[in-house]
């Protein structure tokens, strides 16, 4: 039996203590636990955090692309001391304050007519919800997602993901189909250009549901801009197309915003950029920069409606928690005091995208650079004739030791990086300042070298 010390009103703060509980108790996500070294991350500020030697890392990754506010920010730290002192928690079927603030603030920055929130506490749980809906309004069961896309790691959307995380959890959620959406740099339908892409995209989307019945289909769910899986921004036309399609056949779309959603891509929701009006969205990670576990699906009131006079047979004992919630109002507001999303648009537009191009031209190994507001990827190649990767698909071990060495490297030089696969991603939080997004840059343009090491085009 595991055993427990007795109850005390402070935390042991002392970082070789922090570290040697956590190896005896955590269990990682993503893991293989024996594997991992941890850094003990002892404090964190705007864009920056400390590990327990003291280390400076210039966090580019917003942690999990999730801290868009940056870390802790003085105004979102005193709106949730003040929702504690007022009130911790209330069962989700009673009515609040920072509940339906938050509902209202997240609704009137929607777009179309999606008016009510339901609220989870994650992005997970979000896409769960969001099929249920969607399956529950059509009496439908098909749910079409694209390969190349990450829906979050409970049991359902698990399966909804596309990328290589779903295979341990096979077979899981039946009715889910995947599907090929658009990559203009390795085109699935041999394109040569944006305009071929999105209407070769869009035809291919029409081919799998002739096959697989469109009157069977509840859903399709698209990430509004990919996140992890390679920051894949929609070309022109595709994703009004998809609207089209769904429209056509009374499919549900459901634009996926955990990631690219709250500012992240420039908008307050990045399908603002195609000026599309979804059935359904899902969001968390940005609405309240993970200060509180919070996520939700945002409703169009021809779904709403399918539940007026019928039970919604879902719910969370945290559904909307007073604290959560009242971290979510504070950070919208905080938004609109300090312009962020206009920043977010700037540090894309005049810095981000510009300087990446630099880079591009002056690395071989870089292959394509592409992205849009604070959310951009930087794809590494070995030849770039032929766009062979600079690692496999899915590489582990010693095949994935080019990346590992420029992981490496970023940190060794105090950049935190987020990466996947072939790729780095510019992801630092939207209230980064202008400097220190060219000194993150500046790193990258160093370490790179250690890509160009491997390459072997002409």
């Amino acid at each position: 039996m595991a055993s427990s010390s007795s109850a005390t009103s402070a935390l042991n703060t002392n970082p070789t203590n922090a570290l040697k509980s956590d190896r005896s108790h955590v269990f990682h996500s993503w893991s293989a636990q024996s594997l991992i070294s941890p850094i003990v991350v002892t404090k964190a500020e705007g864009s920056h955090f400390w590990d327990e030697s003291g280390k400076k890392y210039l966090d580019f990754s917003s942690q999990l692309v999730n801290v868009n506010i940056g870390h802790q920010h003085p105004k979102l730290v005193a709106a949730i001391q003040e929702q504690a002192e007022r009130l911790c928690t209330i069962a989700p079927f009673h009515a609040n304050d920072a509940r339906s603030e938050a509902a209202r603030l997240i609704a009137e920055r929607a777009p179309g007519d999606l008016n009510m929130v339901f609220f989870t506490n994650g992005g997970a749980e979000a896409t769960e919800n969001a099929i249920r809906m969607a399956r529950l309004h059509t009496g439908r069961h098909k749910i079409l997602t694209t390969y190349r896309s990450y829906h979050g790691a409970t049991g359902g959307a698990i399966q909804l993901t596309g990328d290589p995380r779903r295979w341990p959890s096979e077979p899981g959620l039946p009715g889910v189909v995947k599907f090929w959406g658009p990559y203009p740099y390795r085109s699935a339908f041999h394109s040569s250009n944006e305009l071929e892409e999105s209407q070769r995209a869009l035809q291919h989307l029409r081919d799998t549901l002739m096959v697989e019945g469109p009157q069977t289909v509840a859903a399709i769910m698209l990430e509004s801009v990919v996140g992890t899986n390679g920051i894949l921004v929609p070309p022109p036309g595709y994703m009004a197309g998809v609207r089209e399609i769904c429209d056509e056949f009374g499919i549900v779309f459901i634009a996926d915003e955990v990631m690219s959603g709250f500012g992240r891509c420039g908008e307050w929701f990045a399908i603002d950029n195609w000026k599309v009006a979804p059935d359904l969205i899902c969001f968390a990670k940005g609405v309240n920069s993970g200060y509180l576990p919070l996520g939700g699906v945002v409703i169009s009131d021809r779904i709403a409606d399918t539940f007026r006079e019928r039970q919604f047979p879902g719910g969370l004992t945290y559904s909307g928690h007073p604290l959560a919630c009242a971290s979510a109002v504070a950070s919208i507001n905080i938004f609109e005091e300090e312009g962020i999303i206009d920043n977010a648009r700037h540090l894309g537009r005049d810095i981000i995208g510009p300087e990446l191009e630099k880079l591009k031209a002056k690395h071989p190994s870089v292959g394509d650079v592409r992205g849009v507001g604070v959310f951009w990827a930087i794809e590494l190649v070995k030849d770039r004739e032929t766009r062979e990767p600079l690692v496999p698909f899915n590489a582990a071990g010693p095949a994935a030791a080019p990346m590992t060495e420029l992981i490496g490297a970023c940190k060794a030089q105090g950049l935190w990086p987020f990466t996947h696969f072939n790729r780095m991603h510019v992801v630092p939080p939207l209230t980064t300042s202008d400097e220190d997004v060219r000194a993150g840059i500046a790193i990258i343009d160093e370490v790179l070298t250690h890509a160009d090491a491997h390459y072997t085009g002409n």
